[in-house]
């Protein structure tokens, strides 16, 4: 079971180089004409506004660059976060003004700002979430082994190095017989005993329980894990990405364990006391998982985050000029 692929990636996304924009601006046109006509317009909204919180007046400093610099020979946040937002950005017309910030974003920008993740907590408008670096983080996973005939191990991999909330982990539960836990950083200055290599996805599922701990932002193996028949087990999460995970109901959709991780094992025992109950989070969790499942619908929920965007910092989509 693989991740996605890089190279089927690049392939697909240095094609969107391909299509002229004056065509791609009538797709646009008639995108949004199907979403205000769509049975699934309250959803589609719903999500929307979720992603995009920016109020009325919101306002871009004035050298905010123009979607017209936004190419690849320019990119200034790395190749996978160009494409990831060209897909979009290319059915607007290029004098729109915007700014975009890559990487592990944890801090609320000043102006509104196109990211990848967010603080869930305090007044985070001027976040506005894309589904970036999806190459990585969206992918789902085909789980044909029942919770009942995995290994009853709570399972980490992951790099732990600079990332307090992992250590912390670490140096809590390393060692303990119902936990396999494995550093996967290459160059760390964590103990020695902590560090070893990393497993496939594939191999993750012959467990249960499968922590999804937040490193720089969001857990990146939270959204297959929650597709899966294993369970995430994690404190509530503080940041989130287009999978919403603000939303995420904990003892839902996952196993919620307190921020210093004390009663980890408390709530192992009763799950496995509780079979009923821990299939019933994965369920829940895998109906949580299926609304990403819909390629249309997403493609249709980005454009109008844009589209929301350019409005609402006072920018006429539909202008030429």
């Amino acid at each position: 079971m693989a991740k996605n692929s890089k190279l089927i990636y690049y392939l697909r996304t240095y094609s969107l180089l391909l299509c002229p924009k004056f065509i791609l601006r009538h797709i646009m046109r008639r995108r949004l004409k199907e979403i205000a006509a769509s049975p699934e317009r309250e959803y589609i909204m719903s999500r929307v506004d979720y992603y995009n919180k920016l109020g009325d007046g919101a306002t871009l400093p004035d050298d905010a660059p123009t979607l017209g610099s936004h190419t690849l020979k320019n990119k200034k946040c790395g190749s996978v976060y160009f494409f990831d937002t060209y897909e979009f950005t290319r059915h607007f017309p290029d004098h729109l003004r915007w700014l975009l910030k890559g990487g592990d974003v944890t801090t609320i920008p000043d102006a509104p700002t196109i990211v990848k993740s967010r603080p869930i907590g305090g007044n985070n408008a001027n976040s506005v979430l894309m589904k970036l670096n999806k190459v990585r983080h969206f992918f789902f996973v085909k789980d044909t082994i029942p919770f009942e005939e995995k290994k009853n191990i709570i399972l980490f991999r992951g790099d732990a190095n600079g990332k307090p909330g992992r250590i912390r982990f670490f140096e809590k539960w390393f060692g303990h017989p119902m936990c396999d836990l494995v550093d996967t950083a290459g160059h760390s200055v964590n103990p020695t005993q902590w560090k070893g290599k990393g497993m496939s996805v594939g191999e993750h599922l012959n467990y249960r329980y499968i922590m999804a701990l937040e490193g720089v932002d969001v857990a990146s193996n939270l959204k297959w894990v929650m597709s899966s028949n294993s369970i995430a087990v994690m404190p509530r999460p503080t940041y989130e990405t287009w999978f919403m995970e603000g939303t995420l109901i904990p003892d839902y959709h996952y196993i919620e364990i307190k921020p210093d991780y004390s009663d980890l094992l408390e709530r192992i025992e009763y799950y496995n006391s509780h079979i009923d109950e821990a299939k019933a989070i994965i369920r829940h969790a895998n109906e949580y998982v299926e609304q990403f499942r819909n390629k249309r619908r997403e493609d249709s929920i980005s454009l109008m985050v844009l589209a929301k965007y350019f409005g609402k910092t006072g920018q006429n989509i539909h202008s030429k000029e």
